[in-house]
């Protein structure tokens, strides 16, 4: 456990009401729609094991680094499936892209993936992030201070400026970007939360029901990809594509070791929007909730802009900073402790497995959930208060690594890893040495989730500069 101490003014982050025992089924089912939280209980935060029945199937929750690691790491080959309701709710969108493949197609993927999103890609992104975020300063500038903003929208149009930049570069144009960006928040609001049918233990071929209109929007996202895609083709056979740095490039040219084999024109376009879900939502629901939690913590923000100002002095923020950085980068990771971007890590067992000596047996859902993972009390020192220092490196010594997983954890943990993590600190650096947005008064705040953990009225701020 922590030992980090809380001053009196350090912030409680709000949750969803936490019943101090299970919900009934029914009741369990229908609070599950809405919002995933509210499906967990005081009693099955403080387990390490869980193991119980939900209509037709078996439902395992793993909630200590000790299990968490069996899981992930130890049982990889027997659960590194996602699980049904995740596959079939974004198969229609993802294909067999990274995020929700396995096996063979899984594994070659990643291969081809990782070196093009690896840390040490990221000289050639840095510039591109730092330019997005100051270009989003200078539109926050041309705000007057008493008009409020979500901070959602602000932080997607932000994130999703930077993805495409960096994936497909700057000529992508505002129209294609924009279309992309509401193509995917309008997937997300059409997609369900629970997949009735594989509780009821129905097998995985049975077509699921999606919501109205989830097709059309996949659809229309696929339609500007597989453009965008196209014309680069093109423009790589006729020499005109210049020489600008971008991710598709790079995965143009991606040969997987192991078989010589490239991406095939799906493939690439499956890939693509796995790598704009990914960094574009997770990112911006993050920031979003770091900007939420630095309004309420004066103390917090204090020591945040007392370093921005030592280090770069009003300049903005280059990758050569990052390391003279720490407290702003813990600023950020105790955003995604406290609000997971992805706070339920499902995964389908293929086989009989064991978990520690827990029989574990073919198709039951293994479930690790980093909301309560990252809140246990055994395990953090006052767990549901924002309080960066605990990831000071001084701090951090000899703390698991399962025991905070934002990005997951194991083989399967967050090709973009290194990319989020400078996105977020050159973005928060660039734009809190001039701004300290505060909540709009009264606001009610509460995080939901179904397939990411968002705020539900989408953060209203008002954007104070600094003085």
């Amino acid at each position: 456990m922590s030992d980090i101490a809380a001053p009196q003014l350090d912030f409680l982050a709000p949750i969803p009401p936490r019943p101090v025992q299970p919900w009934p089924l029914w009741t369990l089912l229908r609070r599950g729609r809405r919002n995933l939280l509210e499906m967990f209980s005081e009693k099955l935060l403080n387990q390490d094991y869980s193991d119980s029945k939900v209509l037709s199937r078996r439902v395992i929750v793993c909630n200590s680094p000790e299990t968490v690691q069996a899981a992930l790491l130890g049982q990889h080959a027997a659960l590194q499936r996602k699980s049904p309701q995740m596959r079939h709710a974004l198969e229609p969108l993802l294909g067999d892209g990274l995020f929700i493949s396995d096996g063979e197609t899984w594994a070659k993927r990643r291969r081809l993936i990782a070196p093009v999103v690896h840390v040490n890609r990221m000289p050639l992104f840095a510039p591109v992030m730092v330019e997005a975020a100051e270009a989003a300063a200078t539109r926050w500038a041309a705000l007057p201070d008493d008009r409020p903003v979500l901070m959602l929208a602000e932080m997607a149009k932000l994130t999703a400026e930077i993805i495409c930049r960096t994936v497909f570069g700057r000529a992508l144009g505002d129209t294609h970007a924009a279309e992309i960006v509401e193509g995917f928040s309008d997937y997300q609001r059409r997609i369900g939360s629970t997949d009735m049918m594989s509780l009821l233990g129905l097998p995985d071929w049975m077509p699921r029901l999606l919501g109205p209109g989830t097709k059309r929007a996949g659809d229309r996202i696929h339609r500007v990809l597989d453009a965008i895609i196209d014309s680069h083709r093109k423009a790589r056979a006729a020499g005109t594509a210049g020489d600008e740095p971008t991710i598709l490039k790079l995965l143009m040219d991606a040969e997987d070791p192991a078989t010589d084999s490239v991406f095939t024109a799906e493939g690439l376009r499956n890939e693509a929007a796995v790598l704009f879900m990914a960094g574009h939502e997770t990112t911006a629901n993050s920031l979003s909730w770091t900007w939420f939690l630095l309004s309420q913590a004066p103390r917090v923000a204090a020591r945040l802009q007392a370093e921005l100002d030592a280090v770069l002095g009003g300049r903005s923020p280059n990758l050569g900073d990052m390391p003279a950085l720490p407290y702003t980068r813990a600023v950020f990771e105790e955003s995604m402790r406290l609000y997971p971007p992805v706070a339920v890590l499902p995964r389908e067992a293929t086989e009989d497995t064991e978990i520690l000596g827990h029989k574990v047996p073919k198709g039951a859902m293994v479930l690790v959930i980093p909301w309560l993972l990252h809140r246990k009390p055994s395990l953090w020192d006052k767990p549901d208060h924002f309080i960066p220092e605990r990831f000071l490196p001084e701090n951090s010594v000899g703390r698991s690594k399962y025991a905070y997983i934002p990005f997951s954890a194991g083989p399967r943990v967050c090709a973009g890893l290194a990319f989020g993590m400078t996105e977020a600190v050159l973005c928060l650096a660039t734009l809190a040495q001039k701004f300290a947005p505060e909540m709009v008064p009264g606001t009610k705040v509460e995080p939901v989730c179904r397939l990411t953990l968002r705020p539900d009225n989408g953060l209203p701020m008002l954007l104070k500069r600094r003085v």
